[in-house]
């Protein structure tokens, strides 16, 4: 009997706890609280500083000085670190990360927040969204439509930063995401299979090629099986997409929300 208590009073502290980080307060507990802010500079700059910048201003992630200036509040960015955001880079911070750290890297980062510009976003994102179609919609997807080939860009405008955007844009190597990186088959007769790497195993390799059909491989039938340094992607030099081209572009990117309900649309 002893046990079998023991037992419940665990389930109904995990439930109880389990219930407090779906349904955190609506504003942070520690917010100004100044050792709070120390020991969340020292989280924000171990956990997050690689993507987000040591100054959060982004550097492959958003600039996160924008975030409550954008609309965002305390207990939806609170859900955003304990949650992740699907398809994306974010991660969820884990488990092990209590929710008294998570408010303690948003109290410091709150020291760092902007104020909303008051200067118009650049580009029109309706021209934008056309370019969208033209050159990016084969290899992409958006909210469901497009190409297989590269990464659903649903939620980019969210999960990236522009300028790391544009970088890529513009032919800029800065690594591949899992399940797009470039492969290059050459079978024994010479001819050679394009695509990105879905699976790999010692003995086998799932790719998906141009024609966006998935199809295994084993290693052991192939000449070669290289991993490319070049992306997949082609660059787009000013002759094909001009500055105010990208700036359209990402301007139509940026207002795409995906399906995370913590992001309030624009």
């Amino acid at each position: 009997m002893k046990w079998t208590a023991s037992l419940l009073t665990f389930v109904l502290v995990c439930l109880a706890g389990a219930g407090a980080a779906q349904n955190p307060p609506a504003r942070n507990p520690v917010e100004g609280n100044a050792d709070a802010i120390r020991s969340g500079m020292g989280m924000f700059r171990a956990r997050c500083a690689d993507c987000h910048g040591i100054d959060a201003r982004g550097i492959r992630s958003p600039d996160l000085t924008q975030v409550w200036a954008s609309g965002r509040t305390d207990e939806g960015l609170f859900k955003t670190l304990r949650n992740g955001i699907p398809n994306t880079e974010m991660p969820a911070v884990g488990p092990r990360v209590s929710d008294e750290e998570i408010w303690k890297i948003l109290a410091y980062l709150r020291t760092l927040a902007a104020p909303a510009p008051t200067d118009p976003p650049r580009g029109n994102a309706e021209n934008g969204e056309r370019l969208f179609r033209v050159h990016c919609s084969s290899c992409h997807r958006v909210n469901g439509r497009g190409g297989r080939f590269g990464p659903d860009l649903s939620r980019v405008g969210i999960a990236r930063a522009g300028d790391s955007v544009e970088r890529q844009i513009r032919g800029a190597l800065e690594g591949f995401r899992p399940g797009f990186e470039p492969v290059t088959l050459t079978t024994r007769s010479g001819q050679q299979i394009h695509g990105v790497k879905k699976n790999e195993d010692l003995f086998s390799v799932q790719i998906m090629d141009t024609r966006e059909r998935i199809q295994g491989y084993l290693k052991g039938d192939m000449r070669e099986v290289k991993d490319d340094k070049q992306s997949a992607m082609p660059a787009f030099g000013p002759e094909k997409l001009s500055e105010s081209d990208v700036n359209d572009l990402w301007r139509y990117l940026s207002t795409l929300r995906g399906f995370d309900p913590e992001v309030p649309p624009k």
